[in-house]
């Protein structure tokens, strides 16, 4: 199988993938929304961001690095790989380990700070399977990573059924992620001895080297970090539970979403990798290109969409108490959109060896989100985080396609994005007309998403947006 039909077989074989376990990721939200209601998972939602900070700086960069060094020709995988996980497992504990020793100067309830200490092991095995992720991703073997991730989402549901059969409360549900997250993290482990004998290294020198080429990674997630989930923190502080519950649930259809493009540029970032590190310009070039055309071509519909569905597909994910959730989704929406274009331009910064450069970009965008936080969380609530948030994902995409252009002379094309408008406008046209019955049942919710898509395609497809020979050409380019 050439290099092109396998990240054709990689993306298709994560994509089916991920339809699965994000139907049984909205299973599981949909039982927790319903069961614990607005407060409750507002104290789940702020369990996790809490988390999310240490997990983030934990990570060090590792993450992303992973690919780039084990991408390198001659290089020495198994060594490489051990030394990266021993540096995770330290990172991991260190990191982990404080959070819930933090959490008890904050003006918590103590369910959320008992929360912190149990989901805590959940984000550890996280923590560690990332590293063996980057592993499958060079290997161009994603197939192993979409099973345990099917696996692992099967048992949350279950897990997570289970503690409200059983009335075990918010920690019930708490423990079903750590289990669900360390059997996600044994899988990968057991499917990675077919590439690498797997043991943590703690050789202090190749740390030193790793973290050269991590620290300007775990610069620019810290400070992503800090404009991304600084406002669900800041919520929680200043608003209620309730609130946090609210802009949670809006959030986590958010970030169901944009798993898709992150998933996508993990399997071409190595293609890039690999193709700049080999001075192949054209290709590098022409891969970026599809690459952006294909986010541009999910993105624009899911954007206009989501102003036309937004209030039911929240009482559908999250039950009717959630249906407020829609007016915040129909905001964040836009930065999700943003994360869609301007996730491939991030990713293609690692490849380019040119992750310094973006820092000041992170560190202005942060520093102006939190500002934009303390101004208007407290008189606007969610709304005013959303906007923020849409600011903040906006100023990260153009930085990032500015410095991209800047290192490689990459432009994209923009046919494909008129042509998409044009297809999002029809679409948007028979949304608008349809009967408001559609628009009320859950049922008819999803027959107008299907018509909606349909109609968008055959759009696109009439204005030769998408055309045959396109479709073909990531299994026919050798």
């Amino acid at each position: 199988m050439n290099l092109s039909a396998k990240v054709a077989y990689n993306t298709i074989i994560q994509m089916v993938s991920k339809i699965i376990s994000t139907v049984f990721g909205l299973i599981a939200v949909a039982i927790m929304t319903r069961y614990l209601g607005q407060a409750g998972f507002g104290q789940y939602t702020t369990i996790v961001t809490f988390l999310s900070f240490f997990g983030i700086i934990a990570d060090l960069g590792l993450t992303l690095v992973t690919v780039q060094m084990i991408s390198q020709p001659s290089i020495n995988q198994e060594k490489v790989l051990g030394n990266l996980f021993g540096l995770r497992l330290a990172s991991a504990v260190i990191f982990l380990g404080l959070a819930p020793l933090t959490i008890v100067f904050f003006p918590y309830e103590p369910i959320i700070k008992l929360g912190v200490a149990i989901t805590a092991l959940s984000f550890f095995f996280i923590a560690l399977n990332q590293i063996l992720v980057g592993l499958f991703q060079k290997e161009l073997r994603m197939d192993k990573v979409s099973i345990a991730e099917v696996v692992s989402r099967i048992i949350l549901v279950i897990g997570v059924f289970l503690a409200v059969k059983l009335n075990y409360g918010l920690k019930g549900i708490l423990w079903a992620t750590v289990v669900s997250s360390a059997i996600n993290f044994f899988l990968h482990f057991i499917f990675a001895k077919k590439f690498v004998f797997l043991r943590p290294r703690f050789d202090l020198p190749a740390w030193k080297e790793i973290m050269k080429k991590s620290w300007p990674l775990a610069v620019t997630i810290i400070f992503n970090l800090v404009y991304l989930k600084s406002d669900t923190l800041f919520l929680s502080i200043v608003k209620t539970q309730s609130e946090v519950g609210i802009y949670g649930a809006a959030y986590k259809v958010i970030d169901v979403l944009v798993t898709l493009p992150f998933m996508f540029a993990g399997v071409i970032l190595p293609v890039l990798s690999a193709s700049w590190a080999k001075k192949n310009i054209a290709y590098f070039k022409e891969s970026l290109q599809r690459s952006f055309d294909f986010m541009v071509i999910l993105a624009l519909p899911m954007v206009v969409g989501t102003q036309f569905v937004a209030n039911r597909v929240m009482a559908a994910v999250a039950g009717e108490e959630f249906a407020v959730s829609g007016s915040v989704l129909k905001i964040l929406i836009l930065a999700a959109g943003f994360i869609y274009l301007g996730g491939m331009f991030s990713h293609a910064i690692i490849a380019l060896d040119k992750q310094k450069k973006i820092i000041g970009a992170y560190v202005f965008t942060s520093l102006t989100a939190l500002i934009g936080y303390f101004i208007f969380i407290p008189r606007y609530s969610y709304f005013g985080a959303a906007w923020v948030t849409i600011y903040s994902e906006l100023v990260i995409f153009l930085a990032a396609g500015y410095y991209v252009w800047k290192y490689s002379g990459f432009l994209p094309k923009m046919e494909v994005v008129f042509k998409s408008t044009l297809a999002c406008l029809i679409m948007a046209l028979g949304l608008n007309n349809l009967p408001a019955k559609f628009y009320q049942a859950n049922g008819g919710l999803f027959i107008i998403l299907a018509a909606a898509a349909l109609v968008y395609f055959v759009a696109l497809y009439l204005f030769k947006g998408v055309r045959k020979k396109d479709l073909l050409a990531l299994i026919d380019k050798s």
